[in-house]
């Protein structure tokens, strides 16, 4: 398949400039935002409330997986140019750095409405993959992240990779770590769970899936393979997650 070339400069107005990649976030606040208001009745929060933590998640989310971009994947090179920090519009977001951003948030959060925390990351958790799936997106329409070489049929010719037809591995993020992720957790979510059970199946799913992905997305050029010649750094920063995920599973549900 031929990759279906986008513009990723969605609205030129004059010098300023709306990127696909700035309008995907976009799309997954609102549509954060829109499911937690109908979670809101169910979970006794309120409107403010919703909004407050999105805010507060937005935030995180920016400057934590822009950091983490910088810290995980890009350091050399923000170092030398540490104004590339600011450039979120060319890419480069690390989801790993955006969630620790977000736990961050959700601590500053518990302060300020007295809410426990894991009753703030129960409630947030299944709006979350909404968020990825536009983010995945928005690196398909950059052209960035793609996989490896393969003869699949729905394999595609990126202008970035060369001749050889490549793995969409953007859309299988898309796929398993949005919109599969996102289907599991709110029917899992749909009746009340022990406290952290839901936080700890997203960590476990988005964990397991990003670990799969990277056996056939191409890794980080100035990392490359850190073993067996297919162990990755996205595959490292998700194995914590798997393990702590697992272990708030079984601790929700251990009998006290």
């Amino acid at each position: 398949m031929i990759y279906p070339q986008i513009d990723p400069v969605a609205l030129s107005l004059g010098p300023l400039q709306v990127h696909w990649y700035g309008l995907m976030y976009l799309f997954g606040f609102a549509g954060a935002w829109w499911l937690g208001r109908v979670r809101a009745e169910r979970y006794g929060w309120t409107a403010e409330q919703v909004e407050d933590l999105l805010f507060y998640g937005a935030i995180g989310v920016i400057i934590g997986g822009r950091l983490g971009y910088s810290l995980f994947y890009d350091f050399a090179a923000n170092v030398a140019n540490p104004l590339n920090i600011f450039k979120v519009w060319q890419g480069g977001m690390s989801f790993h750095g955006g969630l620790l951003g977000v736990l961050t948030a959700f601590w500053l959060f518990s302060k300020k409405t007295g809410k426990s925390y894991f009753t703030i990351s129960d409630f947030i958790a299944p709006m979350v993959p909404i968020g990825l799936f536009f983010g995945r997106m928005g690196n398909f329409i950059n052209g960035e992240l793609w996989g490896k070489a393969s003869d699949v049929p729905w394999a595609m010719v990126f202008p970035t990779g060369g001749p050889l037809a490549r793995h969409p591995s953007q859309l299988y993020e898309a796929g398993l770590e949005g919109l599969v992720l996102f289907i599991i957790l709110w029917w899992y979510s749909n009746n009340a769970k022990p406290l952290g059970a839901v936080s700890g199946l997203f960590l476990l799913g988005y964990g397991v899936f990003r670990f799969l992905i990277e056996l056939v997305r191409i890794p980080d050029a100035q990392y490359g393979y850190f073993a067996f010649e297919w162990l990755t750094m996205g595959q490292i920063l998700s194995l914590p997650m798997v393990v702590y995920g697992a272990w708030l599973m079984v601790r929700a549900y251990r009998p006290n």
